[in-house]
């Protein structure tokens, strides 16, 4: 006899607008056995403005309380059961709960799908203006400076376009760590409130959005990161060719560093760094 199970369905959820939610996520909240959510409040209220009918059992799905869920999940699955995760915008799984439990059941063999729709990092890249064709995705920016630093150095010399999160409390702080790790003029596009009525996306330098920033910004806010562009090394050279030039001339090598790189639109540190190896 074969054995039956159930399966595991991940299901994109709308960022903000609820009329973007697909057919299918309306039909799988309908039937699904259980419904894994990041916060049950919020998808009762997703169920309710869709018309759906959550007639499974609910239960908390976030980071405190994932690993310990995980277990009763799988064996929900496993008991023939089908188990819709959701979390509050977006696809489960990308910086959102949900990695642990899809590997939990693919090591055990189990069926996973997914109900594709909404996403941040894809909604993003298409509204930012910048080149789309390559990009690279990076989650949360670190909350701590040293790691946020680390952060910014390791896509100095990124070709691709990079979309990361960030906090609106921290927003501020971080792009201005940008602009000094990876220069004035690097181009990017702050989006905030996807799809909400406020939804609004700034494009410019990072030094122009750093300022803009400064006043304080609210919502949900996505970064898109033009990547770095062709050539950047030689011009390196060149630059650094000039701020050991100052040097010679009497400036401080930092300031000479800070001076170029604040013109050139680079980062100081890189340039101060390459200055230093020359």
């Amino acid at each position: 006899m074969v054995e039956q199970h159930g399966r595991l369905v991940l299901a994109a959820t709308p960022l903000g607008d609820s009329r973007d939610a697909s057919p299918r996520l309306v039909e799988a909240m309908n039937t699904a056995d259980v419904v894994a959510a990041e916060d049950t409040r919020r998808t009762r209220s997703l169920a309710m403005a869709l018309g759906a009918t959550l007639s499974g059992r609910v239960v908390s799905f976030y980071d405190a309380v994932e690993t310990s869920r995980l277990g009763g999940l799988v064996a929900a699955v496993e008991a023939g059961q089908t188990v819709l995760l959701v979390t509050d915008a977006g696809m489960p799984s990308v910086s959102d709960p949900g990695f642990r439990l899809v590997a939990a059941c693919v090591a055990k063999d189990l069926p996973v799908t997914c109900l594709p729709g909404p996403s941040a990092v894809t909604t993003a890249l298409a509204l930012s203006g910048l080149p789309c064709e390559r990009f690279c995705f990076e989650g949360f920016a670190p909350r701590k400076d040293g790691e946020r630093r680390r952060f910014f150095a390791a896509l100095v010399e990124e070709p691709r376009t990079a979309v990361f999160f960030e906090s609106p409390h921290r927003i501020a702080a971080t792009l201005e760590l940008a602009v000094e790790v990876l220069g004035a003029g690097r181009r990017a596009a702050v989006c905030r409130e996807l799809t909400k009525p406020y939804e609004e996306v700034r494009r410019g330098g990072l030094a122009e959005l750093a300022e803009w920033a400064a006043d304080g910004v609210r919502g949900e806010i996505t970064v898109v990161l033009a990547g770095a562009e062709p050539g950047r090394e030689q011009d390196m050279d060149a630059l650094t060719a000039e701020v050991r030039r100052l040097a010679d001339e009497g400036m401080r090598l930092k300031d000479a560093a800070a001076q170029v790189a604040t013109s050139a639109g680079v980062s100081k540190k890189s340039l101060y760094d390459a200055a230093v190896r020359s």
